[in-house]
C-alpha cells in the first residue's frame, strides 16, 4: 500500500479500514508547558485567544510529531456558553466549572438563540480556519468537546445530577436531553467551521461515577442520538476502567472508542466492539507519558499495537508537565514497530 496522507490514515483506521501503519494522535488534550514555552502561546490565554490556541495546538503536530491537530484544551467551552461560570486555570492547570446555572431544577431550561456567538465558541471556530490554512487538507483536525452526560452534570452540578439520577428521574432525563441537544448544536457548529473529526470526552459517564445499568438505559441513547445527528468521524472518550460498559459504548455509533490503560485486557476489548468501533489509546498519560521515559513510552506503544489498538494515543489527556521527548516517543515507538 502506498503511503497515505495523515488524514486518510486516521480516517481509515477509525473506520476499521486498511492502513499502511497505525496512526499516532492524541484525541484528548495535547498542550504541554514545554510547547507553551516554545511557542509563546500559554494557558490560560490560549483557551480564549484564537491565534494562541492555534499556535499551541499546531505545536503538538509540528514539534511533537502527532499526526493530527487537536483543540481546544479543556472541557468547559460549551458549558461556559450554556451559562456555567469558569475558572480559567493556570499555565499547568485546565479551566474548571465553578458555578452551575440549574442547581434548583429544570423548569427554567433555555437553549441560547445564538450559541455560535457565545463565550469562547467564536475563538474555537476561528482557530479552525487558522489551523487549516497552516496544515492544508492532508492533516486531520480534531475538535474536542464535553459530552452530554458531562455537560448535564456541569449545568446542574455533579452532586445534583447524581442525586437526580436516583431521586428525581424526570429532572435527570430532562437535563440530559437538554444537554444532548446543546452538544449536537455545538458539534455541528464545529463541523461547519471545517474540522474533520470530533472527540467527545464524557468523563462523568464513567462507571466510576455512574452505574453501568444507567449507562445502558439512559446515557447510551443520548450518546447514540448525538452520533446520529453529527455527520463526521467521531471518537468517544470515557475515563476510567470502562470494561463494564465497553459493549454498550460499542452501540453508541462512534467510529472510535478512546480507552485508558485501566482497561487491562485490550485484546478482549477489541473482540467486544469488533465490527462496531475501533480502539484508540491506551498509553498511560500519568504513569508513562508524564513520569516515564521515552523507552517506556515506546514499550507501551508496541504492546498497544500487539493487543489490537487501531490508533496509538495517550489513554487520557496529556498532562501539561509531560516531557516533550515522551510525547515524541509515541511516534518513534510506532515507527520502530512498523519498520
Amino acid at each position: 500500500m502506498s503511503e497515505l496522507t495523515q488524514k486518510t490514515r486516521l480516517t481509515n483506521a477509525l473506520k476499521g479500514e486498511s492502513v499502511d501503519k497505525a496512526p499516532v494522535a492524541s484525541v484528548t488534550q495535547t498542550a504541554t508547558v514545554e510547547l507553551m514555552e516554545m511557542t509563546g502561546a500559554s494557558w490560560p490565554e490560549a483557551h480564549s485567544d484564537a491565534s494562541k490556541m492555534a499556535k499551541l495546538a499546531l505545536a503538538s503536530h509540528t514539534e511533537a510529531g502527532l499526526e493530527a491537530v487537536r483543540y481546544p484544551f479543556c472541557l468547559t467551552v460549551l458549558a461556559e456558553a450554556m451559562g456555567c461560570e469558569v475558572n480559567m486555570g493556570t499555565q499547568n492547570r485546565q479551566p474548571s466549572i465553578t458555578e452551575h446555572p440549574y442547581t434548583k431544577g429544570t423548569d427554567d431550561l433555555k437553549m441560547p438563540d445564538n450559541l455560535a456567538k457565545l463565550g469562547r465558541i467564536p475563538a474555537v471556530v476561528e482557530t479552525t480556519g487558522i489551523v487549516r490554512d497552516s496544515v492544508g487538507e492532508d492533516v486531520p483536525i480534531i475538535a474536542g468537546m464535553e459530552g452530554p452526560v458531562t455537560l448535564a452534570s456541569d449545568l446542574a452540578s455533579v452532586k445534583k445530577f447524581m442525586k437526580w439520577s436516583i431521586k428525581k428521574p424526570d429532572d435527570f432525563n430532562t437535563i440530559l436531553d437538554f444537554a444532548t441537544d446543546a452538544c449536537i448544536e455545538y458539534a455541528n457548529i464545529l463541523l461547519d467551521s471545517g474540522v474533520d473529526m470530533i472527540c467527545v470526552a464524557d468523563p462523568v459517564a464513567s462507571p466510576d461515577l455512574m452505574n453501568p445499568a444507567t449507562f445502558n438505559d439512559t446515557l447510551k441513547p443520548c450518546l447514540a442520538k448525538f452520533a446520529e445527528a453529527v455527520d463526521c468521524v467521531k471518537i468517544l472518550h470515557v475515563c476510567g476502567n470502562v470494561t463494564p460498559i465497553l459493549d454498550m459504548m460499542g452501540d453508541c455509533k462512534f467510529e472510535g472508542l478512546s480507552i485508558e490503560e485501566k482497561v487491562k485486557d485490550v485484546k478482549e476489548a477489541k473482540k467486544t466492539v469488533e465490527g462496531r468501533a475501533t480502539l484508540v489509546g491506551n498509553v498511560s498519560s500519568p504513569f508513562t507519558i508524564l513520569s516515564g521515559t521515552p523507552d517506556k513510552v515506546k514499550e507501551e506503544v508496541k504492546k498497544a499495537l500487539d493487543d489490537g489498538i487501531s490508533v496509538v494515543a495517550p489513554g487520557c489527556g496529556i498532562a501539561p508537565n509531560s516531557p516533550l521527548e515522551n510525547v515524541k516517543a509515541l511516534v518513534e515507538g510506532r515507527d520502530e514497530y512498523f519498520s
